[in-house]
């Protein structure tokens, strides 16, 4: 190797570092300090000072967890309720190697069905990996029951199980029905795999273990596992992935993924010491993963996986309104708010939404306080009543009853029954029609309704606005998901190359050490494919060394 082959100008050690297939030398030498591929010969008078290995994207995280699913890399997209992560998204990213799981919460028993069959019609033959969405139901068990159904029916091998603080007989009955001996290994093969999203180390630990035996005897008593398949269930994990969930949309503890991810590793560890199966479960970060910085980060905390969640509700392929991908582009790191939840209204439980272009979150807000302070809807100021029906429902309380009132004689009719009798019951049920609608008018893009959309937001969603200020990824509608993806994991590995040599104490100018996406001048995003070229950077002084 000679001298020449040394680049020092900014966009010379851009190219080398951006060349993920082979090593990225940081050497020194007349005083001047560049990148190259090869290692310095002995006697070229170059000293080297850091190196950075090859590393391409489908090389980051965990190569076990690639294998396990099927899948080209180690990224997972989160399911988002109602449909918002439907099959056309769950089709793009399944297609691209990535594990992309089908936002079945919310949605009517037969939706979840004809998606399912859509989805194993499309993926199956293929064996692309796909997952669905299982929801705990802890108020209306026969909707968790009909979404496990559905799975079994339609031969789903993955479930992203959400939600869960305790374990159900109809989780635990999916995950044992696909358990049987490998022939090959003498071990055990898990056909129908659970990844578990959690927020507490509490959480985590019920699918670190096996499933409970009192649950798994009373499955094989009712004829649903069979003798093998009891048997088997001691020897493995109720999980083989848990996805720590930090500061995310929708449902959200918001806790720190820095404190939450190596908790639950450090639990993992310590219980494989007694129970064998936890070693084999993997762990992964969600919430706040938008930007390649966030991957690696993740990644330098111990995750085996990222997960994406609210940067692929703004995707073309997505099942939320075109309106509504707009507001998210606009979205800064600080526009989310938290409002109260549909689901768990009565308990004050809350949801992170977007602020910025809707009113939801306040009028959400206000529905809470005057259920709190109020016994029922009869004991309402007239002008709080007035507000309610002119600004919020937009329809007399006695209409919006009505529609609950059917909706509940068909789905609850026992919250049904106690609404009729109890003011403050009927009250929630009222509020809650509002907040279950606003998502729906939302992911229908409803002009009339566009100041109250409920759209689930974290922050993430600014920094990948953040990240892709000025490039073609800015406008929503060159938003697809293999690229985004692609470019995500491209750019992670990137930044992990400059990570480590920065950790060896190499200074890079930003001109250098930062991903460049496609410019938003550059070619059609379909005709592009994920790559780094970009604009020459504007001349920066050399590398330099602390």
């Amino acid at each position: 190797m000679t001298p020449a082959a040394v680049r020092y100008d900014p966009q010379g050690v851009y190219e080398v570092l951006a060349d993920l297939a082979s090593p990225c030398y940081i050497v020194s030498g007349g005083g001047r300090v560049g990148a190259t591929p090869e290692p310095p010969a002995p006697g070229s008078g170059l000293r080297p000072l850091a190196v950075a290995g090859p590393l391409s994207p489908e090389e980051i995280g965990s190569g076990d967890f690639r294998r396990h699913h099927g899948t080209r890399y180690a990224h997972m997209a989160g399911a988002m309720a109602g449909g918002i992560a439907g099959e056309e998204l769950v089709t793009a990213f399944a297609r691209a190697g990535h594990l992309s799981s089908f936002g079945a919460a919310g949605l009517p028993d037969a939706r979840v069905d004809r998606a399912l069959e859509r989805l194993r019609r499309a993926l199956g033959p293929s064996g692309a990996p796909y997952a669905c969405n299982l929801l705990h139901h802890p108020m209306d068990p026969a909707r968790e029951r009909a979404c496990v159904d559905a799975c079994l029916r339609h031969g789903v091998r993955c479930v992203e199980a959400s939600a869960f603080v305790q374990l159900t007989p109809d989780l635990v009955r999916y995950r044992v029905a696909g358990l049987e001996r490998d022939p090959a290994s003498g071990g055990v093969r898990a056909g129908n795999r659970v990844v578990a999203k959690v927020s507490r180390p509490e959480t985590a630990e019920l699918f670190l273990r096996p499933a409970p035996e009192t649950m798994v005897a009373d499955l094989l008593a009712r004829g649903q596992i069979a003798a093998e398949q009891a048997a088997l269930a001691r020897t493995v994990a109720m999980a083989d992935d848990i996805t720590v969930e930090a500061d995310s949309g929708g449902h959200t503890d918001r806790r720190p993924l820095v404190v939450m991810l190596p908790a639950v590793l450090r639990l993992r560890d310590h219980l494989a010491r007694g129970v064998p199966a936890s070693a084999r479960v993997r762990v992964g970060a969600a919430g706040g993963i938008g930007t390649p910085e966030a991957v690696v980060a993740a990644l330098a905390l111990g995750a085996s996986y990222v997960v994406t969640g609210s940067v692929n509700q703004a995707l073309t392929e997505s099942g939320t309104s075109a309106a509504v991908k707009q507001l998210l582009a606009q979205a800064g790191p600080a526009d989310c708010t938290m409002a109260p939840a549909a689901d768990m209204f009565e308990q004050g439980v809350t949801v992170q939404v977007l602020g910025r272009g809707t009113m939801f979150a306040g009028q959400a807000g206000r529905l809470y306080r005057l259920y709190r302070d109020h016994d029922g809807l009869e004991s309402l100021p007239a002008a709080e009543r007035a507000y309610l029906e002119t600004r919020i429902l937009r329809r007399p309380v006695a209409d919006v009853w009505q529609d609950a009132a059917a909706y509940l004689r068909e789905h609850h009719p026992e919250w049904g029954d106690r609404a009729a009798s109890d003011p403050k019951h009927r009250m929630a049920m009222v509020f809650r029609w509002y907040l279950g609608m606003a998502s729906r008018w939302a992911v229908d893009g409803d002009t009339a309704r566009r100041g109250d959309w409920q759209v689930w937001c974290g922050p993430a969603m600014g920094a990948f606005n953040a990240w892709t200020a000025g490039s073609a990824l800015a406008a929503p509608e060159h938003r697809h998901a293999a690229e985004v993806a692609g470019h995500l994991l491209r750019a992670a590995a990137f930044h992990s190359r400059v990570t480590q040599l920065r950790l060896a104490g190499v200074r890079l100018p930003a001109t250098c050490a930062t991903y460049r996406l496609p410019s938003a001048a550059s070619e059609p995003a379909a005709s592009r494919g994920a790559r780094t070229a970009g604009p020459p950077p504007a001349p920066a002084p050399a590398s330099a060394r602390d």
